[in-house]
């Protein structure tokens, strides 16, 4: 991919989907400018905006747009169900329409009109453990770890581990330390989840690149269909993560998200910030 320097001032959204906060660029019309410098430089929640994610917005040819995703520590992200809600919403209001389509790494996503939410369909679940991936052949229903998790693959690794109380469950030190664990080649994305009824599940994530955030779409998906494999639940569930609630529904044509989305400001950063990346 092309990149270029930031122009010297530089315009973005801040918006966030139940607290999964996201800075977010148009780059249609003009070569992608998001860069792991200037990326890590905009996460910084001291010194610069501070994201859970990055959204670059870009044209394309074969979809409403394109759409690329960062980490606040300069990787990319193949997936982000949350920013994918939140930029589905700007391009339905813009155009009109109550269904867009978005491409991703993950493939060509739709994002709908639900009410005053939107729902995204984020595809069908990787669930063979080279899709995932892992680094071998092992059965990802079961990873051989303590905790027993479940792999799923939602164009980003997760792993899932099924707790009794997901309110006292250390997510940052387990977190930490499954996202290097050397079975997951590109690291992974750990969510913590505790059933509460055939159709509710509370939901903590720690993300790949990250740390703890209040939501994770991809991971929502994830849980809701590691539930679903171990026959803890039904294919649709109400999930509550840190920052609220979404609804997972997986269909035949893949897992559905519907949730709410908030947009916070317009601005842009100062040529003076973007000439010290």
């Amino acid at each position: 991919m092309q990149h270029e320097h930031p122009p010297s001032r530089l315009p973005f959204l801040k918006m966030h989907g139940l607290g999964n906060d996201f800075v977010i660029f148009d780059s249609r019309g003009r070569t992608a400018v998001v860069t792991p410098e200037l990326a890590r430089a905009i996460g910084d929640r001291n010194r610069g905006v501070g994201f859970d994610q990055l959204a670059e917005i870009r044209s394309s040819d074969t979809a409403d747009i394109d759409l690329d995703f960062w980490n606040s520590d300069g990787s990319r992200a193949g997936a982000c169900g949350n920013a994918t809600r939140c930029v589905g919403r700007l391009i339905l209001d813009e155009t009109g329409k109550d269904e867009v389509t978005i491409r991703t790494e993950r493939g060509i996503l739709i994002a709908q009109r639900a009410g005053d939410e939107v729902s995204v369909n984020m595809g069908h679940p990787q669930l063979m453990w080279d899709e995932v991936p892992l680094s071998r052949p092992v059965d990802v229903e079961h990873l051989p770890l303590n905790g027993d998790p479940v792999a799923v693959g939602m164009g980003n690794p997760h792993a899932v581990f099924f707790v009794p109380n997901a309110e006292e469950t250390d997510v940052a030190g387990w977190g930490r330390k499954v996202e290097f664990d050397p079975l997951f080649p590109q690291r992974t994305n750990v969510e913590f989840a505790e059933i509460r009824a055939r159709d509710e599940i509370r939901m903590r994530v720690w993300e790949r690149g990250t740390g703890i955030t209040l939501a994770c779409g991809s991971g929502a998906c994830a849980t809701a269909v590691a539930a679903n494999l171990r026959g803890l639940t039904d294919k649709k569930v109400r999930m509550e993560v840190d920052g609220g609630w979404l609804t997972l529904d997986w269909r035949k044509d893949g897992v559905w998200m519907t949730g709410p989305t908030q947009l916070v400001f317009k601005a842009e950063f100062d040529a003076s910030f973007l000439e010290r990346i």
